[in-house]
């Protein structure tokens, strides 16, 4: 699974890397090392604008991580969902509409994965996490999928806290440096796949799954580092510094 990841690109870096079209600047969020379920993150997404007839518009959002189907009675379903498994996602009744019609990228620099190791002094099996990311450093376009849940709370399809837009990371077997520590992984595409991923007409499930890759191809550097990502509270650029 991916439980964790960091996200410190800002929006001006993202819209250029994506080629963006559409980005509320309240939208703006703050840089994190520490990525959780249910936090708000940025991702990449089309859709046809309301106001321009049949014109898809590639936006900039942020939106919750932990999808939450559209017919789910409350919203507390999405901390279970932070990621859909690749063998399956297109069949699963929470993510197959999802993933017909509303996919996305969730940019990363990458991302953490914990590994059982024994520690001798104590003789006792602990959880050391690690740092996973691309070698050259680039960024990472995880695949996802987005959804609308709309709050039946609330009378107005025009009120913004009507609608909750979430999300959720595709995953794989874990391969390479990835692999050595946890047996799953987030799957990402590649630049040239990016609009073909990202097209909201694009239906073929076959297809669609072939546009998937390892992240930057399977060439990921993984290094242990301090167990004080465990506590979602932490966060800064110390948590990537390699364990001592």
């Amino acid at each position: 699974m991916c439980g964790r990841y960091t996200s410190t690109r800002g929006p001006e870096d993202l819209t250029r890397l994506f080629q963006v079209t559409d980005w509320n600047p309240a939208e703006t969020l703050a840089p994190s090392w520490n990525v959780a379920p249910t936090d708000e993150v940025y991702a990449v997404l089309e859709r046809t604008a309301r106001d321009d007839g049949d014109e898809v518009r590639r936006e900039l959002r942020a939106l919750r991580w932990g999808l939450v189907p559209s017919w789910a009675k409350d919203p507390k379903a999405g901390s279970r969902m932070i990621n859909a498994r690749v063998e399956t996602v297109h069949e699963k009744p929470a993510y197959r509409r999802a993933f017909a019609k509303r996919r996305c990228l969730l940019p990363a620099d990458g991302f953490y994965e914990w590994e059982p190791v024994k520690d001798e002094a104590t003789g006792k099996t602990r959880k050391q996490p690690y740092f996973i990311h691309p070698a050259d450093g680039q960024v990472m376009a995880m695949a996802g999928l987005y959804e609308y849940w709309r709050n039946p709370d609330i009378a107005g399809d025009d009120d913004p806290d009507a609608w909750l837009t979430t999300c959720t990371i595709i995953t794989t077997e874990a391969t390479d440096a990835a692999g050595r520590v946890h047996p799953r992984m987030p799957l990402a595409l590649t630049p040239d796949h990016y609009d073909a991923w990202l097209d909201p007409s694009h239906h073929d499930t076959e297809d669609l799954r072939a546009l998937l890759s390892r992240p930057a191809d399977g060439r990921l550097d993984a290094r242990p580092v301090s167990t004080a990502v465990n506590n979602v509270r932490n966060n800064g650029a110390h948590l990537l510094d390699a364990a001592t």
